[in-house]
């Protein structure tokens, strides 16, 4: 009887898109992108370029999207993993994406807007930057990360834990060097700050997990 062969054509495609965007971004920015290479443990990157930031930037665009196409990637293989499936579909590995990406624009937005109203603009636009560059270096971790999994071996639960919180300590060193780099301006708001937190960064994905809980 013959083995059915899975194919990992999609996630080929996906990966190599990655590549290409993480390429071009370098090509494009070549010191920055040098920078941010080393922006865990080094805070060089985000005091000079904290400063310069944009509404649209087109180095944070870039690895956004190698972020949200990686993530989606690493979310079906953890899927497949909890499942025991071996099935690809690229119209759920679509609507994930999509849905990843439509929901961090939207809570950024809405981030952006609550900052205007309790008029912390500055703490708010430099604490997204640090979060979303935070990010931008988990995606560009997870390219290699997932072609490991795809190729080489698949992971066993504990695995995928264990690179799960290693992704969680990576967003909390990135939310301890916003508290140390802005340690006057959020003490001067830190009621706001507790209620922006409890608000935008905790109940989203509580929220998210009950959903998905309730499925």
């Amino acid at each position: 009887m013959l083995r059915h062969v899975v194919s990992n054509e999609l996630f080929t495609i996906l990966i190599v898109i990655g590549l290409i965007i993480v390429a071009i971004a370098k090509l494009a920015a070549p010191k920055r992108f040098d920078d941010f290479v080393l922006v865990i443990g080094n805070d060089k990157y985000l005091k000079i370029y904290s400063r310069d930031q944009k509404f649209l930037d087109k180095f944070d665009a870039l690895m956004f999207s190698n972020f949200v196409l990686s993530v989606s990637v690493f979310c079906f293989i953890v899927y497949q993993q909890v499942t025991n499936s071996n099935t690809v579909s690229a119209n759920t590995l679509f609507k994930l994406t999509v849905s990843i990406g439509v929901f961090i624009l939207i809570k950024v937005l809405v981030e952006r807007l609550i900052g205007s109203l309790f008029e912390i603009d500055k703490l708010i636009d430099q604490y997204i930057f640090q979060k979303i560059s935070f990010k931008n270096y988990l995606g560009m971790l997870l390219l290699p990360i997932n072609a490991l999994f795809i190729y080489s071996f698949k992971p066993s639960l504990s695995i995928i834990y264990a690179f799960i919180i290693l992704f969680f300590i990576i967003n909390i060193i990135g939310l301890i060097s916003t508290f140390k780099t802005n340690q006057s301006i959020i003490k001067d708001n830190l009621f706001y700050f507790i209620l922006y937190l409890c608000a935008l960064e905790i109940a989203p994905y509580i929220i998210l997990y009950k959903v998905f809980i309730a499925k």
